[in-house]
């Protein structure tokens, strides 16, 4: 009779972490638009005339 290797059980993983929350109006801080610098690299945040958020780079 062979027996066969039984791969090692593995635990779970734990569950990430939620992200953290923010509330646009303290990020925007009344203005309509915001910049973003993020790994050397500039990006806009703005709010639009029907009140969404784009972020461009």
């Amino acid at each position: 009779m062979h027996s066969t290797a039984q791969p090692p059980l593995q635990s779970p993983q734990p569950a990430p972490a939620p992200a953290p929350q923010m509330n646009s109006a303290e990020l925007l801080k009344g203005a309509s638009s915001v910049e973003i610098q993020h790994a050397g690299q500039r990006y806009l945040l703005r709010v639009t005339r029907e009140n969404k958020l784009i972020l461009t780079k």
